[in-house]
């Protein structure tokens, strides 16, 4: 997919913006065929955005958090599916850009991926563990400089899609199940058969289908660090501050939306206050509470990153966690409200004020790690840490 000759604006937001057009015009064929958003993911690597994570030394832009998290904003407000795809792929990325360096291979495979704007997916969960991607069943085998893996993964988002997965496994056959690794298998290294098929009420884009994977590769593509400092200390911070990003365009797409239909109302009665004025106003205070709660969430990551102790520190993780929980509640409010300021023609599916697509992917944010076990987490981490009650940091 080539550029378009008037495409002179490089800037990171104005590349976002081209690719959320190309989403947006997708979206509703992506939701209702649940199929890949083809279309945007190939705009993501014409506009090189796979690749601006990677610091420049190896090809990339060194983008920050927060300019990552910005494009998921921009994205969500097109097409979810697409933007998660994106935060998704980011996530990953992270964990390579923390913890690879210490690895001439994991070097050289972020050239590449900055090079040929690598789609990467993720392989965490598996099949009897709960969903609880900290622990694991399968145990990769050394023999020699190659390493073995089988699989039986509930869930790899966009997996026959992908041009590299990361799969996290037991360190050994006698590891005990927290005793982790995650090792980067490339499109060629691995086999995946179907065993899921993912029919879901939102986010069907992703195509988070269900795998048997098997892979075999030279073992050097393992990462150095166990898997425990890695979630810790990127994939813990970023996936719940991406995905709010992502949760975030969401509701301001449907809040847009509902301003859009209060405004037209108002025309429609000489400038008289529509009955659904009130309830905007609700949704535009919520909308920035929330915005406030990512943008102080990104700021605590970014000033952690210097110290890898306040990282894995009990304080981190709850902050993190209560920026994932308060995110994925209050996009079904803002949503909700929305959805009756617009009345039916919020409710109908093709009108310009539609926002059911909206409130179905939103219903996946509890989900993404269950609040439940996200509130059981923090719980415990409560029993032995003080609560950070200063208003500045």
């Amino acid at each position: 997919m080539s550029l378009p000759a008037f495409a002179a604006d490089m800037t990171l937001g104005a590349r976002a913006h081209r690719v959320a057009a190309v989403a947006a015009e997708f979206a509703d064929r992506v939701d209702r065929d649940g199929r890949f958003p083809r279309e945007a993911a190939d705009a993501m690597k014409a506009e090189r955005l796979l690749g601006i994570q990677i610091p420049t030394a190896f090809g990339g832009e060194s983008a920050s958090i927060q300019d990552i998290a910005e494009v998921c904003s921009i994205l969500g407000q097109a097409c979810a599916a697409s933007a998660m795809v994106f935060a998704m792929h980011q996530i990953k990325v992270s964990s390579l850009v923390e913890h690879g360096s210490e690895s001439e291979w994991h070097k050289d495979f972020m050239r590449e991926l900055a090079s040929r704007q690598l789609l990467v997916a993720s392989a965490t969960t598996e099949a009897g563990i709960g969903g609880n991607m900290r622990n694991s069943i399968c145990a990769i085998e050394i023999d020699g400089g190659t390493c073995r893996l089988t699989k039986d993964a509930t869930v790899i988002s966009y997996g026959a899609h992908a041009d590299a997965i990361m799969v996290t496994s037991r360190s050994s056959e006698k590891a005990a199940p927290s005793d982790q690794v995650m090792t980067v298998f490339k499109r060629g290294q691995y086999t995946i058969d179907k065993t899921v098929d993912w029919d879901t009420l939102g986010m069907r884009g992703t195509c988070s289908d269900g795998f048997l994977f098997k892979g075999e590769a030279p073992a050097v593509q393992i990462f150095p660090k166990p898997f425990a400092e890695i979630a810790a200390q990127s994939m813990l911070a970023t996936s719940h501050l991406w995905w709010s990003s992502v949760w975030y365009g969401i509701a301001a797409d449907a809040v847009q939306r509902a301003q859009s239909f209060v405004r037209a109302a108002a025309r429609k009665s000489n400038g008289a206050v529509p009955p659904g004025a009130t309830r905007l106003a609700e949704a535009s205070n919520l909308l920035q509470l929330l915005k406030a709660n990512i943008v102080a969430g990104l700021k605590t990551y970014a000033d952690a990153k210097a110290d890898p102790d306040q990282l894995s520190s009990m304080a981190f993780s709850i902050a993190m966690n209560n920026v994932k929980l308060a995110s994925s509640e209050t996009i079904l409010v803002i949503i909700n409200q929305a959805m009756i300021i617009c009345g039916i023609m919020g409710y109908k599916n093709g009108t310009p004020y539609s926002v059911g697509r909206h409130l179905r992917d939103a219903h996946s944010a509890q989900l993404m790690i269950s609040n439940d076990r996200i509130l059981g987490n923090t719980s415990t981490m409560l029993l032995v840490q003080k609560p950070d009650t200063s208003l500045i940091g």
